[in-house]
């Protein structure tokens, strides 16, 4: 029997999906998940440590460090390289 899937919560989908370089023609596309999208917002903008972020997402304090991790590795990519930033749609994830 597969283990049941654990939904996943955030605050609020962001307004804008969509984020480019101003000033200059993008040089790639980049998508982040909206998990990522969320760590990124609970632990840089509200400052709140792995294990609150994980509470407040209802997954492991684990998972909050290999999401954000790969998070971060987006944003520095995506900074450094003039790349576009696509926010995908939720997949298993609960409004909070």
């Amino acid at each position: 029997m597969s283990r049941p899937i654990k939904w996943r919560k955030i605050c609020c989908m962001p307004l804008n999906k969509t984020f480019a370089p101003s000033g200059s023609k993008p040089q790639g596309k980049i998508t982040m998940t909206i998990d990522e999208y969320e760590t990124i917002r609970l632990m840089d903008l509200e400052n709140c440590t792995q294990e609150t972020c994980a509470m407040a997402m209802n997954v492991a304090r684990t998972t909050v460090q290999k999401i954000y991790e790969e998070a971060r590795y987006k944003l520095a990519d995506a900074l450094i390289n003039l790349s576009l930033i696509h926010i995908s749609e939720p997949t298993r994830l609960q409004l909070i």
